[in-house]
């Protein structure tokens, strides 16, 4: 069957599932709240343990990475990323989940060449481009004062 590029892309437009927005928008929201909620809990809780507002915050980023990537590994963070949609891209379990994910896939090819190598794939260019933008703004805003 030859078609060309156009004949192509109106075939796939005929057998594409439409995208039911408006739930896909309410889950992202529930499911991205839900997430935020969690985190609220757990700093409250580094808090109620006693460690200073600004320890609890750290601690707090470190229990929702450790837990992203445990639900990653135990192949529940991609679950719920079905269900919830945009809503599981919080920023730093979504991260967690980037980085832990390749690091998964490529186990099988070893530590270094695998696990390692690979487990910056997605997340590497987004730390580069926040490292560098990061020294762009500290340059301007240091030259505009």
């Amino acid at each position: 069957m030859d078609m060309t590029p156009r004949e192509y892309q109106q075939y796939v437009q005929r057998k594409m599932k439409k995208s039911p927005l408006g739930k896909d928008v309410c889950l992202a929201f529930l499911v991205g709240g839900a997430i935020c909620v969690l985190g609220q809990a757990v700093l409250d809780g580094w808090i109620s343990l006693g460690l200073p507002k600004e320890d609890a915050g750290t601690a707090t980023s470190c229990s929702l990475v450790a837990l992203s990537s445990l639900l990653t590994g135990l192949n529940l963070y991609n679950k719920l990323a079905r269900f919830g949609g945009a809503g599981t891209l919080v920023p730093i379990t979504g991260f967690s989940n980037a980085v832990t994910s390749p690091a998964l896939d490529f186990k099988s090819e070893g530590f270094v060449t695998g696990m390692a190598a690979k487990m910056f794939t997605v997340a590497g260019p987004v730390i580069t481009f926040g490292t560098l933008a990061s020294v762009i703004y500290g340059v301007i805003l240091m030259l505009l004062k």
